[in-house]
């Protein structure tokens, strides 16, 4: 019998390999909104962190969602990310 492939994806914050399923997305809309995507299921470009604040904050740090959808993120949106990751935590 096939084993079924478990999806990996890299954490922007801290670099590791991880399943997709217990990682977070952010998410940069069609319209150009940057925002966190807890289902998974929103339209648009995707990047993936840890559930942690402090791997979002490296990827703050790095600016490595701002590489990732080539724009300017605002600190209030990283701020509100922040609070829903440990809201989730």
């Amino acid at each position: 019998m096939k084993t079924k492939k478990v999806p990996l994806r890299m954490c922007t914050g801290c670099g590791e390999m991880y399943d997709k399923r217990t990682l977070v997305r952010v998410v940069k809309s069609p319209e150009g909104e940057i925002s966190l995507d807890l289902t998974g299921k929103k339209p648009g470009r995707g990047a993936y962190v840890c559930k942690k604040a402090e791997c979002l904050k490296l990827a703050r740090k790095k600016k490595a969602f701002e590489r990732a959808f080539s724009v300017k993120i605002d600190d209030a949106v990283y701020d509100t990310m922040e609070e829903e990751i440990k809201r989730a935590e």
